[in-house]
């Protein structure tokens, strides 16, 4: 089974250390949606929550502060509890 790995409040080190400054910025308000995964992705939540389940697992929620990886080949449901603000990379 794939694993959603979640980092809490990484320090300013480790995050410049990846780069987080520079990836992109998705948005989303309150809403639930299918995903899956290609690629992995890693993702910093600058605002919100959200809870993630993958398919057959346990949910995970992510909120403001985590530094949050998701694998290739997850298949999930998000659903997001309070406006979702991240950045991301991909692959």
């Amino acid at each position: 089974m794939v694993k959603i790995v979640v980092e809490a409040a990484p320090d300013a080190a480790r995050l410049a250390s990846l780069g987080v400054d520079h990836w992109p910025v998705w948005e989303k308000g309150n809403s639930e949606f299918p995903w899956e995964y290609f690629e992995p992705e890693t993702s910093y939540i600058l605002e919100g929550r959200a809870i993630i389940t993958p398919e057959g697992g346990t949910p995970v929620e992510i909120a403001k502060g985590n530094l949050v990886t998701l694998p290739s080949e997850l298949i999930c449901k998000w659903k997001i509890v309070e406006p979702l603000r991240k950045r991301y990379r991909i692959g």
